[in-house]
């Protein structure tokens, strides 16, 4: 895809972020708010990584880093424009993000269900790790 253009996003861009998301991303966070995607931003203004076409945002990735873990979330594109390219080109600058902070590993989170978004880790590399399983707690 020629016209993409990969950014990381700016706080003032949450509602469009979350419009984008209740089209592209399957499944939802209790951080889905104006207010959790702004405090990410202000937080680490490099983690939240986008793909824009013709000004349109066509992709996402959370690229968390925490000092110890690079953390993937929200690896999401648009249903019109997969099989583009963009989540490569999103997952590239996110490792590229790890990397230059000394990152060794990334991890995704991955819904269950979600077998499109397995295949795609899949084949950017990506392998399952069944001895491991997420813990929640809810805090409000």
């Amino acid at each position: 895809m020629t016209d993409l253009y990969i950014r990381t996003a700016a706080a003032d861009e949450a509602e469009t972020i979350l419009a984008f998301w209740k089209e592209a991303a399957e499944g939802t966070s209790i951080t889905d708010d104006v207010d959790g995607v702004t405090r990410l931003i202000e937080r680490d203004p490099e983690a939240l990584i986008l793909a824009e076409s013709d000004g349109v945002v066509v992709g996402s990735v959370i690229a968390g880093y925490d000092g110890w873990r690079c953390s993937l979330y929200r690896l999401a594109v648009l249903p019109s424009h997969r099989r583009r390219g963009i989540s490569t080109a999103l997952l590239e600058a996110a490792e590229k993000r790890f990397l230059a902070v000394g990152g060794r590993r990334g991890d995704a989170m991955v819904l269950e269900a979600n077998e499109r978004a397995q295949g795609a880790w899949a084949a950017a590399g990506y392998h399952r790790e069944d001895h491991w399983r997420r813990w929640v707690k809810p805090f409000a």
